[in-house]
């Protein structure tokens, strides 16, 4: 199973290519956005109490 960091990783990755038309490069960055907003979430949520 992939986790949510390995699929930030990977998407990132994918970003590196120069092989990538405008619109292949926009969904990588919508969805590295949606993965990063919620691996931000999840942090957040088990980060306890100062």
């Amino acid at each position: 199973m992939t986790t949510l960091h390995d699929q930030i990783q990977m998407l990132r990755a994918e970003l590196t290519s120069f092989h990538l038309s405008n619109r292949e490069r926009r969904q990588i960055e919508h969805e590295l956005k949606q993965a990063c907003a919620q691996f931000a979430a999840r942090y957040h949520d088990d980060e306890p109490p100062a």
